[in-house]
């Protein structure tokens, strides 16, 4: 797993979508096996307040496959971390010359239900600017109980997320 970082929260920047295109944009090296490559997380809801680091899920054909390619990824610039913890997940991160964390890569599968709940999420937020806010307080509450751990900051905010996620399931699919 790679090692907890410190949070930090900033206003949205209009330029997160052009960033989280043009790092997408490497996937695309990997051809047919990139079936889409979706914007998701904080970084992808305008005006939400998040840690600056661009997550992108990319949706494959095949894992086994992604799995065999690996080191194509690991040639684009991603350093990989398998599963981490996520049965059915490749997880990447990409990291700037200075060491800091740009990007996250979640690949999943294209029949898999992950890719439905994530972009439930993402485009529940987006459509619900007040579920937004609360969100945002819900990640400033979290930021300030594990300022300097990434994954506590993550796992103290897990509960709020799985409830509007369900929500945001049943709104997407309806």
């Amino acid at each position: 797993m790679p090692p907890p970082i410190p949070v930090v929260l900033v206003p949205y920047d209009t330029v997160w979508p052009a960033m989280a295109a043009d790092i997408g944009g490497r996937l695309h090296a990997l051809g047919g096996l990139i079936v889409e490559v979706h914007h998701i997380g904080s970084t992808s809801v305008p005006g939400l307040s998040a840690k600056p680091i661009i997550d992108l899920m990319p949706v494959v054909t095949s894992l086994s496959e992604l799995d065999r390619r690996r080191q194509s990824v690991v040639a684009l610039g991603f350093e990989w971390h398998g599963e981490l913890g996520m049965a059915g997940r490749r997880y990447c991160t990409l990291s700037d010359f200075d060491g800091r964390r740009m990007a996250q890569l979640h690949f999943f599968e294209e029949r898999s239900p992950h890719v439905a709940r994530h972009l439930a999420f993402r485009d529940y937020l987006r459509a619900h600017p007040e579920t937004a806010r609360a969100y945002e307080l819900e990640k400033r509450r979290a930021r300030d109980l594990h300022p300097n751990d990434s994954h506590a900051y993550t796992d103290a905010k897990d509960a709020w997320i799985r409830e509007i996620e369900s929500t945001a399931l049943i709104w997407y699919e309806a």
